[in-house]
């Protein structure tokens, strides 16, 4: 009796010892997953698809990675985000991270990852409007949210366009009401990306093409990077594998929604199944095409930049925020984390 006790005894035991042992090792499986907090650059849309494949297709777990990601309040905010500690990477405006580095340093992260090399930023105003060139701003009222990234670089904007900024009143407002106050008059014109507002405007029942007329940064020389992939410097340092890791997970989830944008939105209305599917397709499409596709990249590839090309955005940048300092380009972004040139899209959409 005793040794049959004891014999089930030691079977027993031998059993839980290999449950504990079995259950340790998926601890420690799960704890090498590093923990990394990414906030988006603003509100769900078709466009973020990209990271959400990386999450739903185990592109993150396979890198060891254990995301979290955060819907943004605007790319400049993305970058403060970043900045403070409050998340390790962001998707966020370069240009503003161009202003924090020249103001400080040591607490500016770092883009590794060029994801928008085509500037969107712009001033939508109503079709009828008297407002036809940049000039035409003075003595008007132009709203937008606070954190926006057009509305950061107006400053500059009215350097480059010869705009006398005192003639011109800034106000700010919440995003979700910006295409209708512009369609109400009660405002002249608003800032934001051509790709957010002219869809917003769709997706609220307007008709973008007919109703607005867009005032572009671009075409009066502004010839600016817009969003990045950016991490903190703490993170950089202390999980560069990571970095890499995330990174390549990236590459990877755009190449995906640059094959096949549609089915990459599918993602998104996962998350958000009250948008507008088509309106999201077709603003992922207009993103990839006019926000996406410089012709750099065909020699570069998507996520890097060209080098004097940077400088001369931080150079402008700089002198029209009046900045004191001007920060190396190795300051605003590295390659030292991308994926070779043969792994990355040199073509985007025809």
């Amino acid at each position: 009796m005793n040794s049959v006790f004891s014999k089930r005894s030691l079977s027993c035991a031998a059993v839980m010892a290999g449950v504990l042992i079995g259950a340790s090792g998926l601890a420690a499986t799960a704890s090498a997953q590093t923990p990394v907090k990414l906030v988006l650059n603003w509100k769900y849309q078709g466009p973020q698809a990209l990271f959400f494949v990386a999450e739903d297709k185990g592109y993150f777990k396979a890198e060891g990675l254990d995301v979290t990601i955060d819907q943004g309040e605007g790319s400049a905010a993305s970058i403060t985000k970043v900045a403070t500690g409050a998340y390790d990477v962001g998707f966020g405006d370069v240009n503003a991270l161009i202003t924090m580095a020249s103001k400080s340093p040591d607490e500016a992260p770092l883009a590794v990852f060029m994801m928008y090399n085509t500037p969107p930023f712009t001033i939508a105003v109503k079709a009828d409007s008297p407002i036809r060139t940049a000039k035409d701003l003075e003595g008007k009222t132009i709203g937008g949210p606070a954190n926006d990234g057009a509305l950061r670089l107006f400053p500059a904007f009215t350097q480059v366009a010869g705009i006398d900024a005192s003639k011109v009143a800034v106000t700010n407002m919440q995003a979700n009401l910006r295409e209708q106050m512009l369609q109400r008059g009660q405002v002249d014109g608003v800032f934001g990306y051509v790709n957010t507002i002219a869809f917003s405007a769709k997706s609220a029942g307007m008709n973008p093409d007919k109703d607005f007329r867009f005032i572009n940064y671009g075409d009066y020389g502004m010839d600016l990077y817009s969003n990045a992939i950016v991490v903190s410097q703490a993170f950089a340092k202390q999980h560069g594998d990571a970095v890499k890791g995330f990174v390549r997970a990236i590459n990877r989830a755009t190449k995906d929604m640059i094959a096949d944008p549609a089915g990459s939105v599918e993602t998104v209305m996962k998350r958000e199944p009250l948008l507008n599917k088509q309106v999201e397709i077709e603003r992922t499409v207009a993103t990839l095409k006019m926000e996406m596709n410089h012709p750099e990249i065909a020699k570069i590839g998507l996520g890097d930049v060209d080098g004097e090309r940077l400088k001369r955005a931080i150079d402008m940048v700089v002198k029209a925020n009046g900045l004191e300092r001007t920060p190396e380009a190795s300051a605003i972004f590295t390659d030292a984390y991308l994926p070779p040139l043969s792994e990355r899209p040199t073509t985007v959409i025809n």
